[in-house]
């Protein structure tokens, strides 16, 4: 499909609580572009201990994922936004080590490939699928709990799994009653029967009448499940002190809260390991379906397994919880409200799953991105990840002596195109860059060259830090470059000097 190119980038379920630019070339197609391999992001030893009791790895097999992992997830992130309504969502092998990209376009697939990824055409769009499993949201109070467990998007299959108990004959009713594009449901049964447990680090627990465990520290407090407690509740924490109180909590619809505390506590970057230490908590770019996970919880501690699905809907007893991930790792009550976390990325808080950490079970979580959102908060980050290059881009932390600079403002997950959105034309010769981005961020950039049919990448500056470099000689053509906040919101400035 050829169109103009665009500017810029465009058991039981349970809430486990208590207890000199030229013309464009005719045939423009949409933006893409591959990324590079990032350093792997670091892990505490006991999270590397939980991944191979849990995962069935070796300490260095743990490792590899980890970093294989943390390069995919900049890849996603990259091509989910330049793909823009082309883009039918990602997922990793089980090993971790392939990442399948899903376009609607065929046109795109070379951009996919370019990537390091696997491209897969479908006929949905990651958007198509979310907006036939918001059509099953909106009815979701006709579909029976013990008869329809919930449902979410899948990816991989290019469909909305419905999750059905027993017979499936109540679960196709109410997809048919849903008005959902029969097509594009999968009805698949289950033995899960959601149900509730109501049995500053993350993980650690706390109490407000039952135990609930936190989540993530954000300034003033922390976030954790909504399920945990209402507006007003009033906590206290591990030690049973008075802790502060929930200021914000939505639960069903959604399980998530946030606790304001007291001057007493001070939230700190951390997540208790379980083993004696922390982890520091260095974002909260989100990880891809197929990766490893692991959560903090103070019933059961540090347990890990993979993404399953994201966008899925979960059908208690006290109603339906959109938005949540799915994963294999186990939980128990009293776990509700505690971290989860892949590297040393935050992904969100515990709300429900089915079976324990003695016989394994499916655990769902809130994704942490959403909640900061609604409530406005600020996640509290720390330095404990990779250190930033030790070479500093040339001229200090001010990109100079280039030929252009161009400056611009980036959300967290953002992209945009320069020159100033649009492309350049480039004699034979080398290309130089050096991009400035905000102190304690993750920022990359990336040099794309039109192929005559799509952009692709051919060099890039994608490590841990804000400040990059990158260095190209190639042969006469059409150029831009794409900036990519990865991680961390902030402004930047792009030094480019072409030949």
């Amino acid at each position: 499909m050829r169109r103009a190119l665009i500017a810029a980038a465009a058991a039981a379920i349970l809430p486990l609580g208590v207890a000199g630019f030229a013309a464009l070339p005719a045939t423009a197609a949409p933006n893409t572009g591959p990324v590079g391999q990032p350093a792997a992001d670091a892990a505490a030893p006991a999270m590397l201990a939980a991944m191979q009791r849990d995962l069935g790895l070796t300490a260095d097999q743990a490792r590899i994922r980890m970093a294989k992992e943390a390069s995919a997830n900049k890849r996603e992130a990259m091509l989910r936004a330049t793909l823009g309504a082309d883009f039918g969502g990602a997922w990793l092998s089980p090993d971790g080590a392939t990442l399948t990209v899903a376009v609607t376009d065929a046109a795109e697939a070379a951009a996919v490939t370019s990537a390091g990824a696997k491209a897969k055409v479908v006929s949905r769009s990651e958007a198509d699928l979310d907006r036939v499993k918001a059509q099953l949201d909106r009815t979701a109070s006709k579909a029976p709990a013990e008869a329809v467990a919930g449902w979410y998007v899948d990816v991989t299959t290019n469909t909305v799994v419905v999750l059905a108990r027993g017979g499936t004959t109540t679960a196709e009713a109410f997809v048919a009653g849903s008005g959902a594009a029969a097509e594009a449901v999968r009805v698949v049964r289950t033995a899960e029967t959601p149900t509730t447990l109501y049995d500053v680090r993350g993980g650690d627990a706390y109490y407000m009448g039952g135990r609930c465990s936190v989540g993530f520290s954000v300034t003033g407090g922390f976030v954790t499940a909504g399920h945990c407690g209402t507006v007003g509740t009033a906590t206290q924490g591990y030690n049973q002190v008075s802790q502060g109180s929930f200021r914000g909590s939505s639960f069903p619809g959604n399980d998530y809260a946030w606790v304001q505390t007291n001057s007493r506590w001070t939230p700190q970057p951390w997540v208790n390991n379980y083993s004696g230490g922390n982890v520091t908590v260095a974002g909260s770019a989100e990880a891809a379906v197929g990766a490893s996970v692991c959560r903090s919880g103070s019933t059961t501690g540090w347990r890990c397994g993979t993404i399953q699905a994201k966008n899925s809907t979960v059908n208690y007893p006290q109603g339906s919880v959109s938005g949540l991930t799915r994963t294999n790792a186990c939980a128990e009550p009293g776990d509700s409200g505690g971290s989860w976390l892949s590297g040393q990325q935050a992904q969100g808080v515990t709300s429900g799953g089915s079976g324990n950490c003695s016989v394994g079970g499916t655990t769902y979580f809130q994704p942490v991105n959403e909640i900061l959102s609604v409530y406005g908060l600020t996640l509290r980050t720390g330095s404990g990840g990779p250190p930033p290059p030790t070479t500093p881009p040339p001229g200090g932390d001010t990109c100079s002596g280039y030929q252009n600079t161009y400056t611009g403002t980036l959300s967290s997950g953002g992209t945009q195109i320069q020159p100033n959105g649009t492309y350049f034309t480039a004699s034979a010769g080398t290309h130089r860059a050096c991009l400035d981005g905000p102190t304690s961020r993750d920022f990359d950039v990336y040099l794309q060259r039109w192929s005559g049919a799509s952009w692709v990448s051919v060099a890039s500056g994608t490590s841990p830090g804000p400040d990059e470099t990158l260095t190209y000689s190639g042969s006469s053509g059409y150029y831009r470059y794409v900036v990519h906040a990865y991680s961390g919101s902030g402004s930047y400035s792009l030094g480019i000097t072409r030949p």
